[in-house]
């Protein structure tokens, strides 16, 4: 860019970026959520060790139960699936895939090597049949810690840093860290995770995060 001139409105520099390897981010990201989800369900059907039941906490009994935060939940696939959007070079989109791949490979690890699940709340899953049906999936298995999480705090660390690089306004800023939050929440709230899942899931997914955003400063000239 001219030394002097003004730099494009966040918006412009936003569409830029997502106007660029709209073919490899796409065909990258499906990819990548389905060999998650081929190996994500077969760490959950054959563990190296039998269960642990993890334990709730005041958090889980101040924190009511709310099946109308199950969207809220889902939404979190459409949340990473933005994200890679949102790259302009190559460079900085593999790094983050490589570091988004690195967090879910431990985290599946965890699972093999110390395998969980979520305790069983007092509740009949039948009068909420799109939970029950979440339920029978993924059999509240896979919990600590919540990849759920790690997933969508990596991710929105990671949209701030790029929404702030493009200059955009503190209401996006917002919204994401809104958006963020609410997702986790909702691992609480539809009882597919007790508090210590999400708050493992938030160590993982901050690591993941630092690291990540670390290096690439260090890489930067």
């Amino acid at each position: 860019m001219t030394e002097g001139r003004p730099q494009p409105a966040w918006y412009r520099q936003a569409a830029s970026a997502v106007a660029r390897d709209t073919l490899l981010k796409g065909i990258g990201t499906t990819v990548f959520i389905t060999l998650f989800f081929v190996a994500y369900f077969h760490v959950l059907r054959h563990p190296a060790y039998p269960l642990t039941v993890m334990p709730a906490t005041w958090v889980d009994r101040a924190i009511v139960f709310q099946p109308l935060a199950l969207p809220v939940y889902l939404s979190l696939w459409l949340y990473v699936s933005l994200l890679p959007a949102f790259f302009s070079s190559r460079t900085e989109l593999y790094r983050y895939a490589f570091w988004m791949t690195a967090m879910c490979v431990a985290g599946l690890s965890i699972f093999y090597f110390w395998p969980t699940s979520a305790p069983a709340p007092d509740i009949d899953w039948a009068r909420y049949p799109d939970l029950d049906f979440l339920k029978n999936i993924d059999a509240t298995g896979n919990a600590c810690p919540s990849l759920h999480v790690a997933t969508a705090f990596f991710s929105g660390v990671w949209f701030h840093h790029l929404m702030r690089r493009f200059g955009a306004p503190p209401w996006i800023l917002l919204f994401n860290l809104a958006w963020g939050v609410a997702i986790v929440y909702s691992t609480v709230a539809i009882r597919q995770h007790v508090a210590v899942d999400a708050a493992a899931g938030l160590v993982l997914g901050g690591l993941g995060a630092w690291l990540s955003l670390r290096l690439r400063r260090r890489a930067t000239p």
